[in-house]
């Protein structure tokens, strides 16, 4: 009977294992958090009962009683348990916010550099842990860790030859400030700064770019004050509490030193040191083409490559060392030994890659895995699944949220669960025959593991399929290829020369030269037109559907249990958004920051107007908010209209015309504009018309002739209106008061809308009381940074839409803005309907 128990345990762990992991994704859906009494008193309490109902459900057993009732509570407790202890972690967590009061503010402070830097061409970015912080003279209270951005670099060259009348708010704020200086970690600064709450855009199926700074404990971020009239920052001392860090910046440096090709070393520094950034933005995009982004950076695949070899180097030389004397294999057998010292060592890797999330995951899952075996336990494999899983969530819950969490997860499991346990027990033993005979069978070891490994790789992606569809709704068709060519390329060849570099700087010529050869196969394949599949975002049930089906397809079965597992691929596949009614339209404005952009579907046609700022040289709206927006909402675009030339409103077009091929350009943009050689650009003119799907589309401004006289960029921008004869629209750029006089005394009929894009983001010089009488809009949208250095909306411009009842929609309040015309006096904020309590804090 106490076996039978003994038996069963593993099973009902695993049950509240997952109950456990349930409870904290429970948890992780609040918009708003309790008190944190309310969790602690919940964990304590689900604690006692868990106890006692667990006492219960064993006894129930050894006397032979049912005792599902007894297992289900204390499933229930385990839930409650996770839900619990989360909750009072975010609560404290929580209670180290940034005070808003001191949200723009020029606040001085000391603290030290906490990692290596990161170095773009615009910035130096870097933590900084404080020591003190003073505001006026007077000592305030900040977050314990700050992300501050040093900018500089580019812009200063650049200003010389800008036009005078530029508003582009990149290049001003460039402009004011110096260049940064050399930094290190460990390094004590002090300087002045401003700071501001975590906030990042806000949009349907995008990156939540504040839940990525709460998991890394950072609560509140800025950049460093260094503009002519600034105190210059100071160094204050150089220390050596983060060797860690100033060692892998000292490799990146030397890495940078003797490879001469910026592109091949950023690869190398990657592989090195884990310095993602490095990687230059058109480099990712072959990668993600061709399905091999996961090889290019330390990730999990690394640590756990680099694991599985040192376990097999430090029990092959432990066995060997029996030759010499048997002490070491009679206190530790050879396999205990390879296991706990390719841990070991993989943690000592992950800590030089830069301990990022994605590394701790993999190791807390190492670990789990290798001390659960050493302990004697045979648990079938969920049940080791589930434990690792458990593990990673007590230590970090918010990585339930991380496409990088479920993907690697499913992966193993799917390895687990597609592995026989004969396969298994042959594979032991032919490795133990391999481990006997190390040296003269090394070659046929290498032959069983490449293939081995192609066969892992064609399960894994198979079956990840539809996961990937619906975390990233792209796939690449080319990526079993590329692959397969790659993991070993990467992994046997560039991956060792990139680390022996260390050694011996030389060889890291010869690991660019590999990188480059792998890069000259790629590129032609991601060039490919159906190089990547890309689908609609498609809701949860498809998914799981998808991922079950991949597995089926996958797994040791027959043939005809495998081609049930087709049909529940083609949801994921075929998943398409329910399309806007034969004439309604609707207007979704993207949340981009400091800019402009509005999405503008019918039943069947779409049309981009504008297409937000660019943020830096290697990021800007388009590659990072609207083409994946594009790529979710399952959206081929008509036109892409310009309204101007400005980059708060151009600065995502390279990205939006390289994804849409088929796309019109529309623009007042001039002849000899960069945009022109991507894609010749059809001038918007008053009195151009157009209708889809039973929606008229109407340019009104600029005129013609206005072409011909010089004017400056936000007088000519392009004005659209938008209507089905019911409901109204008017889009409208940056037009300012001249403008706006000008079509309220040529075309009044024409103004009056439902629903208005505030002109220029709200500035003084713009939303005319005279033009506002004659649009009279329910709602109108203000598209401006959180905080904006610019004060859009302004006050004044705010008090006028309040004194005529309009209601004013300010996009860093709401996120992305959803109007439709079938409901022209609502709109859908997304940070209303996707809030979460780490995003509760961006209140205005």
């Amino acid at each position: 009977m106490v076996s039978a128990v003994v038996t069963r345990w593993p099973a009902s762990f695993g049950a509240l294992l997952a109950s456990f992991i349930a409870g904290v994704a429970l948890q992780l859906q609040q918009p708003l958090l309790w008190p944190a009494a309310g969790y602690a008193a919940l964990a304590a309490c689900v604690m006692v009962l868990a106890g006692a109902l667990h006492g219960v459900k064993t006894q129930a057993r050894v006397q032979g009683r049912a005792g599902l009732v007894a297992g289900l509570a204390v499933s229930m407790a385990a839930a409650g348990l996770g839900f619990g202890l989360t909750g009072w972690r975010s609560v404290q967590f929580q209670a180290t916010a940034m005070n808003p009061l001191l949200e723009g503010r020029d606040i001085e402070v000391t603290g030290r550099v906490l990692a290596m830097p990161q170095v773009a061409e615009d910035a130096v970015r870097f933590r900084l842990r404080l020591d003190s912080a003073r505001l006026d003279g007077q000592a305030v209270v900040l977050p314990p860790q700050i992300l501050l951005g040093w900018y500089s670099g580019f812009a200063p060259r650049e200003a010389k030859n800008a036009p005078a009348d530029s508003s582009d708010p990149f290049e001003q704020l460039l402009e004011m400030q110096r260049r940064p200086q050399p930094m290190r970690a460990g390094e004590r600064w002090q300087m002045t700064v401003r700071l501001k709450a975590p906030h990042g855009n806000s949009n349907p199926h995008g990156f939540d770019y504040e839940l990525w700074l709460w998991e890394q404990g950072i609560q509140a971020a800025g950049y460093v004050r260094a503009g002519p009239r600034d105190a210059l920052p100071v160094r204050l001392s150089v220390s050596w509490q983060h060797p860690v860090e100033r060692a892998r910046q000292a490799v990146r440096e030397a890495i940078y030193a003797q490879v001469s090709n910026r592109p091949l070393a950023g690869v190398l520094a990657a592989l090195v040191v884990g310095d993602q950034n490095a990687i230059e933005r058109a480099d990712w995009e072959v990668f993600r083409a061709t399905g091999v982004a996961h090889l290019m950076s330390i990730s999990g695949l690394h640590i756990t490559m680099f694991a599985w070899a040192a376990s097999l180097l430090i029990g092959g030389l432990w066995r060997r060392s029996a030759r010499i004397t048997p002490r070491l294999c009679l206190a530790l057998p050879a396999s205990s030994a390879g296991a706990l010292g390719g841990l070991l060592l993989a943690a000592l890797y992950a800590a030089f890659s830069g301990w990022g999330v994605p590394a701790q995951r993999t190791i807390w899952m190492l670990a789990a895995v290798v001390l659960l075996r050493q302990s004697g336990r045979q648990w079938p494999w969920l049940q080791t699944w589930l434990l690792a899983m458990a593990v990673v969530v007590v230590l970090d819950p918010w990585a339930l949220m991380q496409a990088g969490f479920w993907l690697s997860f499913a992966a193993v499991g799917i390895l687990f669960a597609t592995d026989s346990g004969a396969a298994n027990k042959d594979r032991e033993s032919a490795q133990g025959q391999y481990d006997s005979r190390f040296m003269p069978r090394w070659l046929g070891g290498l032959k069983n593991g490449l293939l081995k490994s192609a066969k892992e790789q064609w399960v894994v992606t198979l079956a990840l399929t539809p996961l990937t569809l619906l975390l990233f709704n792209q796939v690449s068709l080319v990526g079993l290829l590329a692959n397969a060519v790659a993991i070993p390329w990467v992994t046997l060849v560039v991956t060792p020369l990139a680390m022996l570099g260390v050694l011996y700087a030389p060889v890291w010529d010869v690991a660019a030269a590999a990188v480059g050869l792998l890069s000259a196969l790629l590129q032609p394949l991601a060039g490919w037109s159906l190089a990547s599949l890309s689908v609609a975002a498609a809701p949860l049930w498809c998914a799981l559907a998808g991922v079950l089906g991949g597995a089926l397809v996958a797994m040791r079965l027959p043939w005809h249990w495998r081609l049930l597992g087709i049909p529940l691929l083609l949801p994921v596949l075929l998943w398409q958004p329910a399309p806007v009614a034969p004439g309604q339209f609707e207007i979704l404005g993207a949340d981009i920051g400091q800019g402009n952009a509005l999405l503008v579907r019918t039943a069947g046609h779409a049309l981009l107007y504008d297409t937000g700022p660019r943020f830096s040289r290697e990021s800007d709206a388009g590659h990072r908010v609207l083409v994946p927006l594009l790529r979710a909402l399952g959206t081929r675009l008509d036109i892409l209209m310009l309204s101007h030339r400005d980059s708060d409103h151009t600065g995502g077009a390279p990205a939006v015309l390289a994804m849409q091929p088929q796309a019109r350009l529309v623009s007042s943009v001039e002849d000899g504009h960069a945009l022109q050689a991507l894609r010749p650009s059809e001038r918007c003119a008053a009195g151009q018309r157009w209708v889809w799907d039973g929606v008229n589309f109407e340019v009104l401004h600029p005129q013609a002739d206005d072409y011909d006289r010089p004017n400056k960029s936000n007088a000519m921008s392009c004005v659209l209106r938008i209507s089905n004869g019911r409901q109204t629209a008017l889009l409208v750029g940056d037009i300012e008061a001249p403008q706006e006089a000008r079509l309220v005394a040529s075309q009044p009929a024409l103004l009056k809308a439902d629903f208005l894009l505030v002109p220029h983001h709200g500035s003084k010089t713009s939303s005319s009381e005279i033009f506002l009488d004659a649009v009279q809009p329910h709602l109108a949208l203000a598209q401006a940074g959180y905080r904006n250095r610019f004060g859009h909306p302004a006050g004044p411009v705010a008090a006028r839409y309040d004194a005529r009842g309009i209601r004013l929609i300010r996009s860093a309040q709401c996120g992305a803005a959803l109007w439709k015309s079938a409901e022209p006096l609502d709109v859908g904020c997304q940070r209303t309907a996707q809030m979460r309590y780490w995003q509760a804090a961006q209140a205005l």
